[in-house]
């Protein structure tokens, strides 16, 4: 699966409610709230008001090195591994105008568009020249190259965006593809709106008592893919954003490792993190229980696992900041 080999090499790959137990397993006190839900109070997006008028043609520098005229915001297509893209024109007010979407854009107002990753995550040709886009935007989680490449030939305007997927990142990718579709001056508007965001919900950390230790696992129990995240995977990004410590990053672990019973008792997290998805391939909480080392640790023993959204946790995208807090809240929150 794209997705699993995209993780593999990831450089980096709104209040929620604690007591929102999941629903794939039994809620436990002991020694913490059990097992958490982090959810966003409001699942959708939030477009700026007033939204703007795109002012074209404009010519931007592609990613990829390339210099890409935009003469029409009219048909938008921005897509790839994170839904991180689309998300950002719906924020920026655009979303009128998106015309599809991949498999990770599932947030409510985008959720009816038609899929163009009808494989998983690689782009088919026919479905995007059959919704005859004015633009694509884009980045190198998706392809393959040659569909890329099929569609720049037809004439399409492909603007690729950096997918470095850490919080340092957000503003660049924000100002990218506002800059791509005409609208610069909204993409500082949303810039300044998503950083305060995201200093808010860091500034919310507890500054007393020691830090737990949370170690985010990626499973998918349905390709037996089972891998800790540790420093650069993203998911340690969003932990230390709320004031704990990335237990894998503190084992020396770099991006994402296979999951060994040694390497996570010796990580000894105190909270486990999860993708909603994710623990509902291993069977839920007592499924994920049996994989290696998870029943030894802090977490596993105080069965305190806390999942998300997979569309959330490591999107980075324009609710990254209600993300964060979602988050936090979920971890630090009363039960």
């Amino acid at each position: 699966m794209r997705i699993v080999a995209r993780v593999l090499v990831l450089a980096s790959l709104a209040l929620a409610g604690c007591t929102s137990v999941s629903e794939v397993g039994p809620e436990q006190t002991a020694g913490g709230c059990g097992v958490t839900t982090a959810k966003l109070a409001d699942e959708d997006v939030t477009p700026l008001d007033p939204r703007p008028v795109p002012h074209l043609p404009v010519t931007v520098k592609s990613a990829d090195g390339r210099d890409v005229t935009v003469r029409s915001a009219d048909r938008i297509l921005a897509v790839n591994l994170y839904g991180s893209l689309a998300e950002i024109v719906f924020s920026l007010g655009l979303g009128d105008r998106v015309i599809g979407r991949d498999t990770s854009t599932a947030f409510p107002a985008a959720a009816a568009l038609p899929l163009v990753t009808p494989q998983g995550h690689d782009l088919s040709t026919e479905a995007i020249l059959k919704l005859n886009p004015t633009v694509l935007i884009a980045d190198d989680s998706i392809g393959p190259a040659t569909v890329l490449q099929q569609l720049r030939d037809s004439g399409i305007p492909v603007v690729m965006v950096d997918d470095e997927q850490t919080l340092e990142a957000v503003p660049a990718h924000i100002r990218a593809v506002a800059g791509a579709l005409g609208v610069a001056e909204a993409g500082e508007r949303l810039v300044a709106r998503v950083q305060s965001e995201i200093d808010t919900a860091r500034g919310s950390a507890p500054k007393d008592g020691t830090p737990p230790r949370i170690a985010f696992l990626y499973v998918r129990g349905t390709a037996g893919v089972y891998l800790i995240g540790g420093d650069g995977a993203g998911s340690d990004a969003m932990i230390e954003a709320i004031g704990a410590v990335d237990a894998g990053t503190e084992a020396g672990l770099q991006k994402f490792r296979p999951l060994t019973s040694e390497g996570l008792i010796n990580a000894a997290p105190d909270v486990i993190l999860v993708m909603t998805e994710g623990l509902h391939s291993v069977g839920g909480v007592d499924g994920l229980l049996k994989l290696p080392g998870v029943a030894q640790t802090p977490a596993g023993i105080n069965r305190r696992i806390v999942d998300m959204e997979d569309g959330v946790l490591l999107n980075f995208g324009a609710r990254t900041g209600r993300a964060v807090e979602a988050l936090a809240t979920a971890v630090y929150g009363q039960c």
